[in-house]
């Protein structure tokens, strides 16, 4: 059986690490390097490392500070925000990284996907989703959630899976910093539909979440940010009350 995932995410501003509620109001959460440290040594599965500003402010994804993170880490190390070409992806990957999450580039011009698998294996390769209901519709949404797009979420997973992306990312905007919960309807349909591993993003609030992340949701790992970086869930924790409630994890 495979092991379920957990993933702390560390969203990038102006170099530090912020965190707000549906995309905005942000606050500083801290160093990334010394937080990335924490997480390695709390038994993350991997990290996730957002430059929410870059694809906004049209520029490149911080290499230095990856490298630094990349460093300071032993676990699989995702890196996303203003990716574009295989050039970038080739700098972030000679600077520490495991993997690149594209987002905005992917849905302008999706033969990128195929590009970057064909170049690097689609296991690099993971597309992040933005997504939000509008009309009771998933729609997909881009440059940090700020443009909406009248792409439908379901049909954009299946698009992606079959050019060859190796992951799917998928964050509900409406959840998003809420500690709700996950969209867990959503995500097990994309995960019926799709042949690859989801990663759940936006909602996390407590054990329970990620419970029904992995049961409800057909998740295969989860995301989680600010409840990591202020305390509210301890992650060796939440490893011992998954495994104790039969979820398959690395302890």
């Amino acid at each position: 059986m495979l092991t379920k995932r957990i993933i702390p995410c560390l969203d990038i501003k102006d170099g530090r690490t912020v965190k707000g509620v549906n995309f905005i109001n942000l606050r500083d959460a801290g160093d990334p390097v010394e937080l990335a440290r924490q997480y390695a040594k709390q038994n993350a599965d991997e990290l996730v490392f957002l430059d929410i500003s870059a694809t906004e402010q049209k520029r490149k994804t911080l290499a230095d500070l990856v490298r630094k993170v990349a460093q300071a880490i032993d676990i699989p190390f995702t890196v996303g925000g203003g990716i574009s070409s295989v050039e970038d992806v080739a700098i972030l990957l000679q600077n520490g990284a495991d993997k690149v999450s594209i987002n905005s580039a992917a849905v302008k011009r999706p033969e990128l996907i195929n590009d970057l698998a064909a170049q690097f294996g689609s296991q690099c390769i993971v597309v992040a989703m933005d997504a939000k209901q509008i009309d009771k519709q998933w729609k997909v949404h881009l440059v940090g959630g700020k443009i909406p797009t009248e792409i439908d979420l379901f049909d954009w997973a299946k698009e992606v899976a079959d050019r060859g992306a190796g992951e799917i990312l998928f964050t509900s905007m409406d959840h998003d910093g809420t500690k709700a919960g996950f969209a867990n309807q959503a995500l097990a349909r994309i995960s019926e539909e799709v042949n690859i591993p989801i990663i759940a993003s936006g909602g996390a609030g407590n054990t329970q979440h990620f419970v029904d992340a992995f049961t409800r949701g057909k998740a295969d790992a989860a995301l989680a940010a600010s409840i990591f970086h202020f305390g509210e869930v301890d992650l060796p924790d939440l490893k011992q009350e998954l495994k104790q409630q039969q979820i398959a994890v690395r302890i």
